[in-house]
Formats: structure tokens, C-alpha cells, sequence
């Protein structure tokens, strides 16, 4: 039934029940025994019913086309061909109308929204950026800022993570410990033993007892014991003991009126009062803990206690002391001021910068990494050039910035710059791990894997911004631009899917090479295992665990991207601003990074003269890393099998010496004692 059909339906059943109701108050008026509530119910029916065939316009936008189609729709009291078929043939265009208007709602392949728009422009861009060769030029630059506003409605509340930390795990200095009591026991009981002996040695007069005393070590000073004992357990120890007493004394008064922990019967109460209490009983020698555990512990809640019973065990945190975990939480959380002058003093000078080249078809990415900092009176640059080669299953870099790194660890076996044929040095992937994935393979199946799971995000992560007025967008001549935000739960989200994509790449080759992996192949194997633990999860859940970690641990991170286009979907630039911190560091440190893919950019930068001249076609050979390595290897051989030839040398030499020895000084001895006897018989 059309919605006109319904909306003449209405109208016909609200004029019969106001023609209904006219009678009622006419009535009213002339007779005037009508109560006031029969006057209120019959006001309240008619503006309903004005509100319903109210909200019925409202809700249909096409009101006045209804009306006008009102008289072909179909009419089964009258027997008319030529009317029927032509309603007939409105009823069919309006569900056709309705069908389409349905289809623009859901369909977003055939009616894309904004957000599917946005996302259908940058896939292109990126899938035409990756299959071409080009170039980039990349500065970011760093900035703190207090992890909550000062405004903000957060502002001096503490997160989950540092409340459970000083609520569970904290104990202040001086706090009352068992291991305490225990120490101080057998400290009072060896005393004990001292007097005891002590008195013994003291009583007897005897000087053999005596001399028996001090052998035996028994006859201590009993007042030197007991000074030495007290100096090692002062009397903070009652005032701990105090201090934890007044703290449970304000929980449980806090419990009382929350109504837990309440005693059960009045016998069993205890008086708190500190005026009525004898301190000198309670910190008594006598002091019993088990007495006092069983005689309080009802009354604080403890197996009989209520739900906050827990609470009057804990350790609180006090202003007095800080503890050691109060003071380490302390020590990584920076306050304002010290953000301030890090962004003054650090990160305003710092910048990062590095300019690449990328080969698709030869798998080849050449870079120089910059760490610079600048100050009107201090520059220091450390640069970096690096070059990977998938099809090559090699890595080619200029080890000098951590050359001095590597002359520490090994002095002896670190060459001088002056004598390195080159400044670059080349590392390549054994054969053995070659042959059972080529690198060249894992990296088509990782800018895939990238791609489609960025391809499977939800649209309303990608959305269409306006650059009329950024700055960034003219420099660079994007006429439009995507942001992309990556939270903890889309970032989690896009590395369940990456695995699970490099994954199924990774089985697809390996099934369309089966003579290259038989039954019990490493690879293999950890292939099968790998799909079987990417079943048991689903993509979002990684999300969901880094969502977790987020919320409960000291870091908080989200990525925000701007990706940069001309008319023809070409990607330009890419803005990148990057959040990590916490409320355990005080701070949140935000990186903004910049790329552009413009050569003139890449041509003027100062870091391209030192890209070409160690990867550029004129550049010297690099020096064979793996050779290196190998020659390193053999020497520490050599010297090893050395080393044991010469222990091997001495302890037969030692051994040798030492038997002939031996036996010399033995004959010696022996002829000696033979001619003493030979002389001793002759002169008997």
C-alpha cells in the first residue's frame, strides 16, 4: 500500500473520530453537566489527533506530489479499467522511486557517499604512487605539551594505571611490615638469651666458669646488646605502628557511615578512643599480633565484612612520605615548566630530515637520514645513508655515524676511516635463508597486505577536508586532501590484517612452489601455524587488546594523516602528526611530519649531493660486509684455536717440569737418608 493510500486513511479515520467527538461537546454546551475531566480528555484526543496528521506530513518530504497522486491510487469501490491501470501505473513508479531513493542510502559502490568518495581517491593514489618511481623529501619536527589541558575537566585527576600503583602497590616509609615484626623478635629473643647467659657467667664466681664464659663467647655486656638492638629497631617503629592505627581508626569511621563493616553485636566493639587507650599497653613488649588480627579483623571487615571490607587493609599514600615508587613516578613525570623549557631548549632546534628514491620495478629504496640540531651557538648533523635492495637481498648503509659505537664494543677489529676503501659497506642475507624466502617475496606480499587492509578500513575513517586554507596544501598545489585517523583501534585493526593478508601471500606462494618445500619445511610449518592462530581472532581485535593497553598503561598514541591530491588522483605530499605519551610522563610528545614527492624539492635539498655520491652510479664500490664479517670470524678463530694450543703447550711443560723435578729431589732425599743410615750403622 503506497504511503498516499495510508495518509488518506488517516485523515479519514481522524474526521470520524472529530465528527465523533462534536456531539460530546456540544452537548457540553448546551446542557452543561459534562465534568471538567470529560472537557480535558476530549481537548487532549483532538490535539493528538492534530499531532499525528502533523508528524504524518512532516515525515514524508513529497506531501504535495502524495496529494496530487492521491486520486490514482487504487480505488476497489469503483470497477474501472482505465483508472486502475492507470494508478496501477503510478503504484509501480513509486516504488521505483523508492527502490532508488533505498539504493542511494546503501549502495555506495553505485551512490558513493563523501567518506566512500574520499576513500576511492586516495586507494588510487596510493596503489598509482607505489607501481611508479619517485622521490621524497620529509622534515619532522617535535613538540610536548602537558598531557591534560589545564582547563580541561581531567585537570588533577590521576589515570587508572597510577591509581591502582599508589592504591595497591604502594606502602610509604615507616609503613608497618610483618618482616619487621618478625626481625624484631628474634632480635628480642636473642637478647633475652643473652641475659640470661649473661647473668649465669655474672652470678658464678668461679674462675673456671668465667674462663668458660668468655671462650664459649656468652658473657656479652647486657646493656651493650640491648642498646645495639634498640638502635636498630627506634622507636619509629611505634610510631609506624601508630601512624597505620590511625589510618585504619578514619577507613573504618569512613565504613561505619557507608554502613559496612559494622560490628555484630556491641560487645564487640572497640573503643578508639586515644584518651581511654594506655599507649604504653599497646606498644608493650606483649603486643600480640594474632591477638590483635583476631580481635580486630571482624571488626574491619574480614571474612564476615562487606563489599568495601578490602579497603581498610590498604597501605594509602601520605603526604609525609613519598616511598620509592612515589619517587619514581615522580621522576618520569615532568611538570609544565620542564616541558616548556625542553620545547625552548630541545625540541625547537631538533629537526629530522631525509630525502629517498624509490625503484618499484627494481625493489631499490635509497635514503639519507639527518638528525640535525641548530642553536645560535651549537650545529651537529648526524647522517645516515641507507639503501635496501629486495631483488639483491642486500642492505648497503655508511657505517661512520656508528663506527664510534663499534670501536667500544670492539677496538681491535674496528677500522679507521682512513683505511676503508669506501664509505659504504654492503650486507647480504645468507643463501640458506635466501632459498627458503626470498626477501623480494616477503616485501610484494607486505605493500599488498598494506594496501588491502587499508583498502577493508571502515569509509568513515577517510574524509574529505577543506585546504582553502592551508598553507601546506598551496605549497605543495593539492586541490584536495583525505585525513585519515589511525587510533589504537584502527592501528590494531590494520596489523591484524596485514598479518593475516602477508600470511595468505606468503602459503600462496609456497603452495605454487611445492618442490621447493617438501613435508616438515621450516617455512612451512610455521606457515600452518601461523593460519591457525590467524583463525582464532579476528582483525578488530587487535584493536580492541591495543584499545586495552592504551587505557591502562602509561602510553597514549593515534596517528593523523593528510594525504595530498591533484585532479588526477596523484599523490603529492603527506602530512603525519603522531601522539605518544602518557599520564605517568605527564606529557604527550607530538611529532609532525612532512613529505613531499616533488623532484624540484628533492633536487635543491642539501642531502642530495651525499645521497648519489654513496648510492648514485658514480659512487665507489661498497666495501663487502659479509666478506668482513667472515674474515672477523676466521681471525677469532685462529686466535681462539691459538689460544687453546698454548694452554695445551704449558700444562705439558708445567707437568713435565714438575715430574722431573719431583723425582730429582726425591733420588736426593732418598740417597740422603740411606747414607745417614749407612753411617749410623757403622759407627753402633
Amino acid at each position: 500500500m503506497s504511503s498516499n493510500h495510508v495518509n488518506n486513511r488517516n485523515r479519514q479515520y481522524h474526521s470520524e473520530m472529530a465528527s465523533n467527538y462534536l456531539p460530546i461537546i456540544n452537548n457540553k454546551n448546551n446542557n452543561g453537566h459534562v465534568s471538567q475531566t470529560s472537557k480535558l480528555i476530549s481537548i487532549a484526543l483532538l490535539v493528538g489527533s492534530a499531532s499525528l496528521v502533523l508528524t504524518g506530513c512532516q515525515s514524508n518530504p513529497t506531501a504535495s506530489a502524495d496529494v496530487a497522486a492521491s486520486s490514482t491510487l487504487m480505488d476497489f469501490s469503483t470497477a474501472n479499467p482505465a483508472q486502475s491501470q492507470r494508478q496501477g501505473r503510478a503504484f509501480t513508479a513509486s516504488q521505483e522511486a523508492q527502490a532508488e531513493r533505498y539504493a542511494q542510502l546503501f549502495n555506495q559502490e553505485k551512490y558513493p557517499n563523501t567518506e566512500h568518495q574520499a576513500k576511492a581517491h586516495l586507494l588510487t593514489a596510493i596503489r598509482q604512487h607505489l607501481a611508479t618511481e619517485h622521490v621524497a623529501v620529509a622534515q619532522a619536527n617535535y613538540q610536548a605539551v602537558p598531557f591534560i589541558d589545564a582547563d580541561s575537566i581531567d585537570a588533577g585527576s590521576s589515570s587508572l594505571l597510577r591509581t591502582i600503583i599508589e592504591t595497591y602497590a604502594y606502602q610509604p616509609e615507616g609503613m608497618y611490615d610483618s618482616s619487621d615484626d618478625e626481625a624484631q623478635a628474634e632480635a628480642r629473643a636473642e637478647l633475652a638469651a643473652v641475659g640470661v647467659e649473661s647473668n649465669k657467667c655474672n652470678e658464678n664466681e668461679d674462675d673456671d666458669a668465667y674462663e668458660v664464659c668468655v671462650v664459649e663467647g656468652i658473657n656479652y655486656d647486657y646493656d651493650d646488646a640491648k642498646d645495639s638492638i634498640e638502635s636498630d629497631y627506634p622507636s619509629d617503629y611505634d610510631k609506624s605502628i601508630a601512624e597505620a592505627e590511625a589510618e585504619r581508626k578514619a577507613i573504618a569511621a569512613i565504613l561505619a557511615e557507608a554502613g559496612e563493616n559494622e560490628p555484630a553485636s556491641a560487645d564487640e566493639e572497640y573503643d578508639y578512643d586515644a584518651e581511654d587507650r594506655d599507649s604504653d599497653d599497646y606498644v608493650s613488649d606483649d603486643y600480640s599480633t594474632d591477638e590483635y588480627a583476631t580481635d580486630e579483623y571482624d571488626e574491619y571487615g574480614g571474612e564476615t565484612g562487606g563489599m568495601l571490607s578490602g579497603m581498610s587493609r590498604l597501605s594509602p599514600k601520605t603526604m609525609s612520605s613519598t616511598g620509592l615508587i612515589g619517587n619514581i613516578l615522580t621522576m618520569f613525570s615532568r611538570t609544565p615548566e620542564q616541558i616548556a623549557a625542553s620545547n625552548a631548549y630541545q625540541y625547537q632546534h631538533l629537526t629530522f630530515n631525509s630525502v629517498s628514491q624509490y625503484n618499484p620495478k627494481q625493489r631499490q629504496l635509497q635514503s639519507v637520514y639527518s638528525y640535525d640540531y641548530a642553536t645560535p651557538t651549537i650545529s651537529s648533523s648526524i647522517q645516515i645513508p641507507v639503501a635496501f635492495d629486495f631483488n639483491n637481498s642486500s642492505v648497503t648503509l655508511d657505517p661512520s655515524a656508528i663506527m664510534p659505537i663499534v670501536a667500544l664494543v670492539n677496538p681491535e677489529n674496528t677500522p679507521l676511516p682512513s683505511q676503508m676503501a669506501s664509505h659504504t659497506v654492503s650486507f647480504g642475507l645468507p643463501e640458506s635463508i635466501t632459498a627458503q624466502l626470498p626477501p623480494a617475496v616477503l616485501y610484494d606480499a607486505v605493500l599488498n597486505a598494506i594496501q588491502s587492509s587499508m583498502a577493508e578500513l571502515a569509509p568513515e575513517h577517510f574524509s574529505a577536508v577543506d585546504i582553502s586554507g592551508d598553507a601546506f596544501a598551496k605549497e605543495v598545489g593539492a586541490t584536495r586532501a583525505v585525513k585519515v585517523y589511525f587510533g589504537s583501534q584502527q592501528s590494531g585493526e590494520m596489523i591484524g590484517k596485514t598479518l593475516k593478508y602477508v600470511t595468505k601471500s606468503l602459503q600462496e606462494y609456497v603452495d605454487a612452489h611445492l618442490e621447493k618445500y617438501p613435508d616438515g619445511a621450516i617455512l612451512k610449518a610455521a606457515l600452518a601455524k601461523a593460519q591457525l592462530y590467524n583463525k582464532g581472532y579476528q582483525s578488530a581485535d587487535v584493536g580492541s587488546l591495543l584499545q586495552f593497553i592504551e587505557a591502562i598503561g602509561p602510553i597514549s598514541f593515534n596517528q593523523i594523516n593528510y594525504y595530498y591530491l591533484d585532479n588526477s588522483d596523484r599523490l603529492l605530499a603527506k602530512q603525519q602528526r603522531v601522539n605518544i605519551g602518557g599520564d605517568l610522563l605527564g606529557s604527550t610528545t607530538t611529532m609532525l611530519n612532512q613529505v613531499r614527492y616533488d623532484k624540484a624539492s628533492f633536487k635543491r635539498h642539501a642531502l642530495t649531493p651525499l645521497l648519489a655520491e654513496s648510492f648514485g652510479s658514480n659512487a665507489v664500490a661498497p666495501i663487502d660486509g659479509n666478506a668482513w664479517i667472515a674474515a672477523q670470524r676466521q681471525k677469532k678463530d685462529r686466535l681462539q684455536t691459538a689460544r687453546y694450543a698454548r694452554y695445551d703447550y704449558e700444562d705439558g711443560r708445567l707437568e713435565t717440569d714438575y715430574s722431573s723435578d719431583e723425582y730429582e729431589n726425591r733420588y736426593d732425599a732418598e740417597s740422603i737418608d740411606e747414607s745417614s743410615t749407612y753411617d749410623d750403622d757403622n759407627t753402633q
